[in-house]
């Protein structure tokens, strides 16, 4: 019971993070709760593939640019804690950033957020993020470090990001309002949000990643 008490982050501890930058090393929780909410929109996404066929992909080949050639090994958490621990993008940057990816998934419908996008989305749309809300920030060239890509891949996603967007950046204080709302009710949902249910999560596609990696080195030995 102590155990998964802990693991526990109530919407009034969200409400705190959300509104304040913190002063020490400690993971805002922010970073947490959009790490599962991404990690959730994927798996929906697989159970998509797996039980259709015909799956409608975007056709638009802007979002080609955030497709990589192979999977990061790194699943959205650590990758997530990855871009707080050498940017220090503050909690409101992260609520900025989950705006900006529904209003993506709103306006291309057919897009699929997925193992082999979601990490160069992911940096590409917290550094958009960082640049309307922090008033300092790192060069394109740290972010792209971060990020396990060259600079000239991440000039390239910022700028087609933005043009995908219209160039509509602003977030005003009642829509960021609304966003941290909805982000309190998924900490609710059943008393409370669990987050070894995340790394589990996390761990499954994990390891369904390192072993497609492994069918697929098999499949070239074998070719």
């Amino acid at each position: 019971m102590g155990s998964n008490s802990k693991s526990i982050i109530s919407p009034r501890k969200l409400r705190s993070d959300l509104y304040s930058y913190p002063n020490n090393t400690d993971m805002p929780l922010v970073v947490s709760v959009l790490a599962v909410l991404i990690e959730r929109h994927m798996a929906r996404n697989e159970r998509i593939a797996r039980d259709y066929r015909r799956v409608s992909f975007s056709k638009d080949p802007r979002t080609h640019v955030f497709d990589a050639h192979e999977a990061p090994d790194l699943t959205i958490q650590s990758f997530l804690e990855r871009i707080f621990r050498y940017t220090k993008a503050g909690p409101s940057v992260y609520v900025v950033a989950y705006v900006y990816i529904d209003r993506l998934c709103q306006n291309y419908p057919e897009f699929r957020i997925s193992l082999r996008n979601a990490h160069r989305l992911l940096i590409t749309i917290v550094m958009v993020a960082s640049k309307f809300v922090e008033d300092m920030n790192y060069r394109n060239s740290h972010y792209a470090r971060v990020g396990g890509v060259t600079t000239k891949e991440m000039n390239k996603m910022e700028m087609e990001f933005l043009f995908m967007m219209g160039f509509k950046m602003h977030v005003n204080s009642s829509v960021f309002e609304s966003y941290c709302r909805h982000l309190e009710r998924e900490v609710s949902i059943g008393g409370g949000y669990h987050i070894e249910k995340a790394l589990r999560c996390a761990q499954q596609i994990k390891l369904r990643q390192s072993v497609q990696k492994r069918y697929g080195q098999s499949a070239r030995i074998t070719l």
